[in-house]
C-alpha cells in the first residue's frame, strides 16, 4: 500500500493492525523479555544447501535453520512451551511458529505442529502452506494461537541482529539475521565465512538467562555442524 502523504498523515489503527499492536504492547507488559545475541558461522548451512541444490531439492537458508532449531529444541524441552499465569506449560511436541510478514504491514505467526517429526521438505512444505495460506486469509485458529516457540527470519534483509518480541504465551521466540562475510583466522591465514546474527528472545519468568544461553550456544553448534 503506497501513501499519499499530506502535510500532517494520521493513520489510525484498525482491525488487524490494530490487534496486532495490542498483542505486542500486552506482551512487553506481562512477560519479563530478555534478548541474548550470538553469531553461527553458515558455511555448512550454505554447503548443505548447495548439496540438496544439486540433487534437485530446494530448501532455503530458512528451512535449513528451522531444521536446526527443531532438532535443538529436542534436546532443551525447558525453552520449549507457554506460560500461562504463574504456571509453565512445557510441551512435549515441538509446535514451531514461523513469522510471516504480510501485505498491510501485517504480521502473522502460525505454528507449524508437530515439527519434530518432520524432514527438511516437510518443514518447507508446511512453511510455504502457511505463508500461503496467511495471504488469504485461511489460518485457523488452532495455528495462529497453539505455537510453544517461534523463529522469526529477517536474513533477507539488511539487518544483522535485532531483538523479536515473544509472541506471548510462548516462553522465546529467535531471530534471524543477515548473513555476513566475515573475515576469520585459520591456521595462520584468513579466510571469509559467512556469520548470521542469532537472537533469542525469553521470558526470564519460565527459564533463567544460564539455560537460554546453553539453548543458543548449542543452536549455534548445531548449525556450525549442521548434518541433514
Amino acid at each position: 500500500m503506497t501513501l499519499e502523504l499530506t502535510e500532517q498523515t494520521i493513520v489510525p489503527l484498525r482491525g488487524a493492525r490494530a490487534m496486532i499492536a495490542d498483542k505486542m504492547v500486552a506482551s512487553l507488559q506481562t512477560a519479563a523479555q530478555l534478548t541474548h545475541h550470538a553469531r553461527a558461522d553458515m558455511s555448512a548451512v550454505l554447503a548443505a544447501k548447495a548439496r540438496f541444490k544439486s540433487d534437485g531439492i530446494s530448501l532455503s537458508v530458512e528451512d535449513l535453520v528451522m531444521g536446526a532449531v527443531v532438532q535443538t529444541l529436542k534436546s532443551h524441552p525447558d525453552i520449549n512451551g507457554t506460560m500461562q499465569g504463574r504456571e509453565i506449560n512445557l510441551s512435549a511436541d515441538i509446535d514451531l511458529g514461523v513469522a510471516i510478514a504480510l501485505p498491510g504491514n501485517l504480521l502473522a505467526a502460525p505454528a507449524i505442529f508437530r515439527a519434530g517429526e518432520m524432514d527438511l521438505q516437510q518443514l518447507r512444505a508446511a512453511r510455504r502452506d502457511l505463508a500461503e495460506r496467511a495471504r488469504t486469509n485461511k489460518l485457523t485458529v488452532p495455528e495462529m494461537t497453539g505455537g510453544t516457540f517461534t523463529v522469526s527470519n529477517l536474513g533477507l534483509s539488511r539487518v544483522e541482529q535485532f531483538t523479536p518480541i515473544i509472541n506471548t504465551p510462548q516462553i522465546a521466540i529467535l531471530g534471524i539475521g543477515r548473513g555476513v562475510e566475515t573475515p576469520v583466522r585459520e591456521g595462520g591465514t584468513l579466510v571469509w565465512k559467512s556469520y548470521a546474527g542469532l537472537s533469542l528472545t525469553f521470558d526470564h519468568r519460565a527459564i533463567d538467562g544460564a539455560p537460554a544461553a546453553d539453548f543458543l550456544t548449542h543452536l549455534c553448534k548445531t548449525i556450525e555442524d549442521f548434518s541433514p
